[in-house]
């Protein structure tokens, strides 16, 4: 893969950080790891000219690169502090993996998609960026990891699975979409103890549905 990231596109990359701080994006840190992650390299190199816009994109398997607005927001919502241990649920393209990588974070990303997840074993590390892949499913986790400091979900789940609750570190933050076709809330909860948790609701959001299993096709 020819990767080319020049002026053009770095300049387009700045006007994408400046909407996100329009749009009410002040985290410093996410707003720097955005800076730095070439987006059009995670999509169809024909939408090249869209690829720091405001829009979700296809990128196969009925998956979505999520707007740009969408991993900010999820991204300033899990309060990552480098070196902390982060479960990611859905690596889809590898975008929002590359950007918890470039706030210092260290990653497991798990994908039920085989398509995807080659794609993305493949990608990211051309890039430099070295997480730690995982084929399966999401709802299950990586229990042999666990406890993580932070896990984000990346896709609208109808019911919070209890098991990633439980690999959840005492004073760890999960960010998932929950809810059904219609609507879904975008939900911060952080794990008070062995057996409480608090939980806050960040308001509407829209995600591909969080599926179980693996495709191996």
């Amino acid at each position: 893969m020819l990767m080319i990231d020049g002026p053009r596109e770095q300049g387009m990359r700045c006007q994408m950080i400046e909407r996100l701080q329009a749009d009410g994006i002040a985290n410093a840190a996410v707003l720097c790891a955005m800076s730095k992650v070439p987006r059009h390299f995670f999509i169809d190199s024909a939408l090249i000219n869209f690829a720091y816009k405001s829009n979700p994109f296809p990128i196969g398997s009925s998956q979505t690169i999520s707007n740009p607005y969408t991993v900010a927001f999820q991204s300033h919502l899990i309060d990552l502090k480098p070196g902390m241990k982060v479960l990611e649920i859905g690596t889809g393209s590898g975008y929002q993996t590359a950007v918890l990588l470039e706030l210092g974070a260290t990653v497991f990303t798990i994908e039920r998609q085989r398509e995807l997840y080659e794609k993305a074993s493949r990608l990211l590390p051309q890039m430099g960026y070295t997480p730690n892949f995982v084929f399966g499913d999401g709802y299950d986790g990586v229990p042999s990891e666990a406890p993580f400091d932070r896990i984000l979900v990346t896709a609208g789940a109808t019911q919070i699975p209890q098991q990633l609750l439980l690999q959840l570190a005492v004073g760890g933050i999960m960010v998932i979409p929950v809810g059904n076709a219609t609507e879904q809330r975008m939900i911060r909860i952080v794990r008070k103890s062995k057996t409480e948790f608090s939980r806050e609701d960040f308001g509407k959001c829209a995600f591909v549905p969080f599926l179980k299993g693996t495709v191996n096709d």
